[in-house]
């Protein structure tokens, strides 16, 4: 098998720099889409449209988002692989990421489009750039210690994610000691998103290298062209790698689940369970720390038992802690809840990443990562969309609209039951 590792040794700074942009980015994940500005524009932004409206405005703002990442995440992958370029578009996705961050300091109450339009964009670069980040994976770790690396980025991820919360913790303590509402708190933690996003970042964009073969294409129309084609070429091969995408249409159902707890975990608690932003804030710090453990235990247990069999536990322990959330009435059991999601989360989100990369022949990482978070995206729209519908629907009933969440985890499972890892694993060796 051949690898880009013969003629570009690896270095243990550039695996580093790699799982640095894990940490750079998570503080987007958990302050903007987990745990405090999604409670705020349901909260305050969007007040006064109503729970239930306000709940849907923010799913459907999450859906927008994802539909242009679904449409461009295949493409950009493919040209990035024909071109050589995955680097520069990561670069570009980074800063554009760091900048509408910034912007959404400047939402207040009653600025709901403005901030509609600025979290679509801030999250699309975000999630551009989480395609390509992990589209490098396999150029800088061999199969044997992927799922390993793999857990070491989510583990460190969710450390940067905990850093940049506590940072924020620590800032609406003293904001709220000194009178300030909850606009004034919540545009200073987007800056100190924004801040620590890009300083972050800095090692991965300044160490990681280029390992694809460039290939110069001097006409802006050409390199579209060849990535489309390259495009119709991956779809036209789902019989030479079947597993591959069958995981795919596993990953797209399980995945919308997880996308329902990321991005309106902490609107429930608020609604539902009646958290403040600060009870909301160290409720996420918790999560981070076990899914850090998860992301590592289960990054080691995938190289040893496989990622299969890892991720059909994880939609096992998600089964458990939405029931557990569902029909909990005190914190006690939320919290039971929390944690057992953010240990499904870390193992989960580790052992999908390292099988893609397990499952994609070298050469064509951007292009089949592309197809990962095409599916991961599609998720992403039906996930918060079917639990915004069900609260618009059932008139701002959150605990009923969570059992949308179970049937996603569910239906994942059985469709993981169908995958095979070590005969996937065979098929992206042979080069076509």
């Amino acid at each position: 098998m051949s690898s880009y590792h013969d003629c570009n040794p690896v270095t243990k700074r550039e695996r580093f720099a790699w799982c640095m942009y894990d940490f750079a980015n998570s503080g987007y994940t958990t302050v903007i889409l987990t745990a405090v500005f999604n409670a705020y524009f349901v909260g305050v932004v969007a007040r006064e449209e109503g729970n239930d409206q306000a709940t849907l405005l923010w799913t459907l703002a999450m859906a927008a988002a994802n539909a242009l990442v679904l449409v461009s995440a295949p493409v950009i992958g493919a040209i990035a692989d024909y071109s050589g370029t995955k680097k520069r578009f990561l670069f570009i996705s980074t800063v554009g990421c760091v900048l509408f961050t910034a912007l959404l300091s400047t939402i207040g109450p009653g600025d709901i489009y403005w901030a509609i339009v600025l979290v679509v964009l801030a999250t699309f670069m975000f999630a551009s750039g989480e395609n390509l980040i992990a589209a490098f994976l396999p150029e800088i770790s061999d199969v044997e210690t992927m799922g390993r690396l793999s857990g070491y980025g989510w583990a460190l991820g969710y450390l940067g994610g905990l850093f940049t919360l506590i940072l924020c913790l620590g800032y609406v303590t003293y904001a709220e000691q000194q009178g300030y509402d909850a606009t004034h708190y919540v545009q200073v933690s987007t800056l100190i998103v924004a801040v620590i996003f890009g300083l972050a970042a800095l090692p991965t964009l300044l160490w990681l290298r280029e390992r694809g073969a460039i290939q110069k294409i001097p006409i802006t129309a050409q390199i579209l062209t060849a990535g489309f084609t390259r495009i119709r070429t991956t779809l036209r091969d789902t019989s030479a790698y079947a597993d591959l995408f069958r995981f795919l249409l596993a990953l797209t159902t399980y995945y919308a689940g997880i996308h329902i707890v990321i991005v309106l975990a902490a609107v429930y608690a608020q609604e539902v369970m009646g958290f403040k932003t600060q009870d909301t804030i160290v409720l996420i710090i918790v999560v981070n720390i076990t899914a850090a453990i998860g992301a590592l235990f289960f990054g080691y247990l995938q190289d040893k038992f496989g990622s299969v069999r890892c991720i059909m536990i994880t939609l096992l322990i998600w089964s458990g802690a939405i029931a557990c959330a569902y029909y909990a009435t005190d914190s006690m059991l939320f919290w039971v809840a929390a944690n057992l999601i953010g240990i499904a989360l870390g193992g989960a989100q580790s052992a999908g990443r390292a099988l893609v990369g397990k499952l994609t022949p070298l050469g064509r990482q951007g292009e089949f990562f592309g197809l990962w978070g095409l599916a991961t995206k599609l998720s992403a729209i039906i996930g918060p969309i079917t639990y915004g519908g069900m609260v618009y629907w059932f008139e701002g009933d959150h605990r009923i609209a969570l059992l949308s969440t179970l049937g996603f985890f569910i239906s994942g499972f059985l469709l993981m039951t169908t995958v095979n890892e070590e005969r996937g694993r065979k098929k992206a060796e042979i080069i076509f």
